[in-house]
């Protein structure tokens, strides 16, 4: 059997004020593309099919528009719901759904009963879970039962998934794997609560991951995120997009590869001086006017109207930052607490300007600064 593995699609995503709308019918188009060319026996997306638990209206046609496209392949579609998603949202008209062999996570109610697939003379049984909380999963466990953690939660809905052995199993989940690699666009629990160990996905065959959008393994390699097909967050700058691919035959162990996704637009994370990085022969022909970008100037004084001047060149510049003795200096710099009393107005705002700046008033900004106090005293 062969299978394809993807998630985190977040349709409807902003990033900083850019919606990720375009990119995402672009990459979709790409991954029915995949599906159309690879023809695997099933399509898994692994939770985060939206943005939001309440997605848009412009999400929600875009993501009908690529299951109706997906559901005329004839194969079978497994969808979870992710953290970010609604379980109700995301299940509702599921028994509808499954006449066009489209099957969606239920919410949960204590029990994970499994959709089994033919292959050949044998059978591969898909586990559809949706996004667990351990509040959730305790208010459905037997009486007595100890759940505290994430990991407690997991091993006791596995502990009732009742796993037949004589099948291959698969199961679909969207948790966070202790030591997976994170990145800045998902979403944290302080402490690592929600750490799942990978130990307890020991029954299963395969396990097709969704949270994380850096594809890796877990432990082992059919324990495995997918990653997001998009990035969304400049953590991920240097990380190559895929769907993953499982060949999953009987008798043999799982063969995974990954079939790689190339983007509308690039992100890119450039660094330099202002003037540096307005020269043309800096940007000409390496795909940075049209890319995401994030600057990060190195001038020690701030650029007036910055942001503005730079997307002249860079137009889907996101974020711009500073690295020179002020920033680096942040909080070093606070010293002795200032006694207010024993300095005059031009020394109290002197010592404030070293603070955020790591550089003393020049003469010239001592001479402006004085005069600015002179006429405030002179006006009062």
């Amino acid at each position: 059997m062969k299978i394809l593995h993807t998630s985190d699609l977040h349709i409807g995503k902003r990033v900083k004020e850019f919606s990720m709308l375009d990119e995402q019918r672009f990459i979709l188009n790409q991954i029915l593309t995949t599906a159309e060319a690879e023809q695997p026996d099933a399509i898994i997306l692994a939770g985060d099919i939206y943005d939001k638990s309440v997605p848009s209206a412009e999400a929600v046609s875009l993501f009908d528009d690529f299951l109706v496209s997906l559901a005329r392949l004839g194969k079978s579609i497994f969808i979870i719901s992710g953290n970010h998603d609604s379980p109700e949202r995301i299940s509702f008209a599921s028994r509808i759904m499954q006449a066009s062999k489209i099957y969606l996570s239920p919410v949960y109610d204590g029990t994970i009963r499994p959709v089994i697939l033919p292959d050949g003379e044998s059978e591969v049984a898909f586990y559809l879970l949706p996004f667990i909380k351990p509040s959730v999963v305790l208010h459905y466990a037997d009486e007595g039962t100890d759940i505290k953690t994430y990991d407690d939660a997991m091993r006791y809905v596995v502990s009732k998934m009742d796993i037949d052995k004589s099948r291959r199993n698969i199961l679909i989940a969207h948790q966070y794997v202790t030591g997976a690699e994170r990145s800045e666009s998902e979403d944290m629990v302080i402490g690592g609560l929600d750490n799942v160990d990978a130990s307890v996905f020991a029954p299963f065959d395969y396990v097709a991951l969704g949270h994380l959008h850096r594809p890796q393994y877990c432990g082992r390699e059919t324990i495995r995120y997918s990653g997001s097909p998009l990035k969304y967050s400049f953590s991920e700058v240097f990380d190559k997009k895929s769907v993953t691919i499982i060949e999953i035959n009987a008798g043999q162990a799982p063969v995974v590869t990954e079939h790689a996704l190339t983007p509308l637009h690039e992100w890119y994370a450039l660094r330099g001086t202002y003037d540096e990085l307005t020269a043309r022969d800096y940007y000409d022909g390496k795909g940075y006017q049209d890319a995401y970008v994030s600057i990060t100037l190195t001038d020690e004084d701030d650029i007036p109207d910055g942001m503005r001047k730079l997307r002249t060149i860079y137009h889907r510049l996101m974020e711009l930052s500073y690295d020179n003795k002020r920033t680096r200096a942040g909080m070093t710099n606070i010293g002795k607490p200032m006694n207010v009393n024993e300095l005059n107005p031009i020394e109290l705002f002197g010592e404030l300007f070293e603070k955020q700046n790591a550089q003393p008033l020049t003469d010239r900004q001592r001479q402006y600064v004085n005069s600015l106090i002179d006429q405030v005293f002179n006006n009062n």
